[in-house]
């Protein structure tokens, strides 16, 4: 859609963005405002999701200055697109000034720093603005940079959908010297982006040989912006039309394509997985299992709500509520067949345990369930998660097992709060 541009676009005189004057607001948001604003100044910006840890994570080790910065400046919900945006000036400025001093490893890391610092900035926006777009386009232009200059190919795409299509970055294992490759379509989370999915340094996927399709599909970030939205049934044609894509690049395996789904990305990968066999399994985590989506919509924090009203391109919260009884795996689960694992917390505050339990139950193919003691929806921060398999490791090695036919039985494991897991048949 945009352009990449230069730094001379120049951010828009304007209000500050949506979380002062939210177009998509709902009855919780105004209810629970104040009581969200106390647990905000109480516990900063990872009030409700440990985003600065999973967006730190993506840039490495020297972004943690910038994500201590966030985290000492974000006290009220008004304070998360600045504050962002602020460090995202920081770091594209460096990364401007080390190549023109011909420094070009240290200009890529902060380009790539800039890109999801941009994109962190567009978290709290829940409606196409100046300001948003304003965002998006240093986001792809920092990213088209540090693409230019990463240790791998990088690749700005676009998926023929439904007359349209999706956005995404194709990437290349370092090294890649020509040939077929396993491939993984990765879907994010409805927090993140595609920017943000594959790391800077010592990605999972790249490491292990495959190459990486990073996703936004129907209603996330900027397909959103190009009037793609969230439903059922667009997801159903998600994962075909990024495996029909893949199948024409002379790079691809067509016969070793792989799925991975984080959180938002558990439902929608499942559904584009169930209607899309070629697929060679489908492993996803932090699950978003629960038909109607009551707990995240109206149990969790109304900015989950916020956002999804959104990503499916509701203004009205009524019609919406209408909508989102149609957001379930039901009817689709039952159509996969290959290889599935599901990573889960027992305590997920998003999406009850259960749901993902019955979800399996309909499960016709090889299928695995991992669940961790007492982590929330993201898997972390508990003794079972530091103690355990680390479990963004183990997805990856799971699908790499998948593609070498490492036999798959299924089953259910629990790990428990020292770290041992306790298979059972599934």
């Amino acid at each position: 859609m945009d352009q990449v541009t230069s730094r001379t676009d120049t951010r828009p005189a304007a209000a500050p963005p949506g979380p002062e004057r939210p177009v998509r607001s709902t009855r919780r948001w105004l209810v629970e405002r104040d009581r969200l604003e106390a647990a905000i100044a109480e516990t900063g910006v990872d009030f409700d999701q440990p985003r600065s840890i999973y967006w730190n994570a993506a840039c490495g080790v020297e972004a943690g200055a910038d994500f201590a910065t966030v985290r000492a400046r974000v006290r009220r919900y008004a304070d998360f697109a600045p504050t962002f945006e602020a460090v995202a000036r920081r770091r594209e400025a460096r990364a401007e000034a080390a190549a023109a001093d011909g420094h070009q490893v240290t200009a890529r890391d902060n380009y790539f720093m800039a890109a999801v610092h941009w994109g962190a900035a567009q978290w709290p926006i829940h409606t196409d603005d100046e300001v948003n777009r304003f965002y998006h386009r240093r986001k792809r232009a920092c990213y088209a940079h540090y693409a230019e200059l990463a240790d791998h190919r990088i690749e700005a795409v676009t998926i023929p959908f439904a007359g349209g299509s999706l956005p995404a970055w194709f990437h290349l294992p370092p090294g890649y010297h020509g040939g077929r490759v396993p491939t993984v379509i990765a879907v994010p989370g409805m927090d993140s982006f595609k920017e943000a999915t594959v790391a800077l340094h010592g990605d999972r996927f790249l490491a292990r040989g495959f190459a990486v399709l990073a996703i936004e599909g129907p209603g996330q970030y900027e397909a959103a912006m190009m009037g793609i939205h969230t439903t059922v049934p667009a997801w159903a044609r998600t994962g075909t039309a990024c495996v029909d894509w893949l199948s024409r690049r002379e790079e691809v395996d067509a016969q070793r394509i792989v799925l991975s789904g984080i959180s938002f990305g558990s439902f929608a990968g499942t559904i584009a997985a169930a209607h899309e066999p070629r697929l060679k399994a489908c492993a996803v985590m932090n699950t978003c299992h629960q038909p109607g989506w009551t707990a995240a919509f109206e149990q969790a924090w109304p900015t989950y709500k916020m956002r999804f009203m959104y990503m499916s391109g509701h203004t009205d919260e009524d019609a919406f509520d209408d909508f989102a009884r149609t957001l379930t795996w039901e009817g689709h689960a039952e159509q996969l067949s290959m290889p599935y694992l599901v990573l889960a917390g027992d305590r997920d505050e998003l999406s009850p345990l259960e749901c993902t339990e019955a979800l399996l139950a309909h499960v016709g193919g090889p299928k695995q369930l991992v669940v961790y003691q007492d982590s929330r929806h993201s898997i972390g921060g508990v003794p079972a998660a530091n103690l355990g398999p680390f479990a963004p490791t183990l997805a990856a090695d799971w699908l790499a097992d998948r593609l070498r036919g490492v036999p798959l039985t299924s089953e259910r494991w629990y790990v428990d709060h020292v770290g041992k897991v306790t298979k059972t048949p599934l």
